[in-house]
C-alpha cells in the first residue's frame, strides 16, 4: 500500500525546497554522525513540534517526543524504557549541553488523566504511563473560581516541574549537572499564541520569552 498522498506531496515539495537548497548540508550530516548540543523532551501532540517552535534546522537538535512530555524516575529494572534510554544516549553518548523539558497547552494526555476520561485512560499502556500526572495534580491547588483551562495550564506546568525533578535521579544527569557541564529547563508553549514560558528554577516562576 502506498504511503499517504498527504505525506507523498510533502516529500516532494522538500525534495524540491528544502533540500534542494541546503543539499550539501544533508550531505555533510548523513557522512558523519550526529552531534546536537541540545536535547528537547516534548509531547506527541502533533500541535507543539519543537523543531518548527525552536527554527531548527536538521542535525540541531535530539528530539524526544512521548504522551505528555513526561520524564519517569530513573528505574535501571531492565524493562523497556524508552524515555529513559534516550536521554541515556544524548548525555552519555551524544554529550549534550542542555536538555529541555517542554509542555504545552490544551494537553490532551493531561487533561484525561486529571479529569479521568475514558477510553485514554483505562487502557493498555497510556492509562499506567499518565499514572504520575494524578499524583502531581493532587498537589495543585484547584481554585473553584478559576476556569478549568486554567487549572489544566498549571498542572502542565507542574508535570514539567516534577519531570525535572525526576531527572535528577538519574546519577549521570545529576554528576554532570552539578560539574556545570549540563544544564536542564524547562519551557511551555502556548499553541493558541505560538508563546514560549520558561521556568526559572530559583525563582519558581514561569514567565513569558519576548520573541520579538
Amino acid at each position: 500500500m502506498p504511503l499517504p498522498k498527504r505525506l507523498l506531496d510533502g516529500y516532494a515539495s522538500f525534495r524540491n525546497g528544502r533540500y534542494a537548497s541546503e543539499a550539501a548540508r544533508y550531505e555533510r550530516l548523513g557522512q558523519g554522525s550526529q552531534k546536537p548540543s541540545m536535547m528537547i523532551i516534548a509531547c506527541c501532540d502533533s500541535r507543539a513540534a519543537p523543531e518548527t517552535i525552536f527554527d531548527a534546522g536538521p542535525g540541531e537538535i535530539f528530539v524526544l517526543r512521548n504522551v505528555a512530555n513526561l520524564v519517569p524516575p530513573y528505574m535501571p529494572d531492565g524493562g523497556h524504557h524508552a524515555t529513559s534510554a534516550a536521554l541515556e544516549f544524548a548525555v552519555l553518548a551524544l554529550g549534550v549541553k542542555h536538555i529541555v523539558v517542554m509542555g504545552h497547552g490544551r494537553c490532551g494526555g493531561i487533561r484525561a488523566a486529571v479529569q479521568d476520561i475514558d477510553p485514554l485512560t483505562h487502557t493498555d499502556f497510556i492509562g499506567s504511563w499518565m499514572r504520575g500526572i494524578k499524583d502531581v495534580a493532587r498537589y495543585v491547588a484547584h481554585d473553584q473560581s478559576e476556569s478549568e483551562e486554567l487549572f489544566e495550564r498549571r498542572i502542565e506546568r507542574a508535570s514539567v516541574e516534577h519531570s525535572l525533578a525526576n531527572m535528577r535521579t538519574f546519577p549521570w544527569i545529576r554528576m554532570r549537572e552539578n560539574a556545570g557541564q549540563l544544564s536542564i529547563h524547562g519551557a511551555w508553549f502556548d499553541i493558541s499564541l505560538g508563546e514560549l514560558h520558561a521556568y526559572d528554577e530559583t525563582a519558581k516562576a514561569w514567565s513569558a520569552i519576548d520573541g520579538d
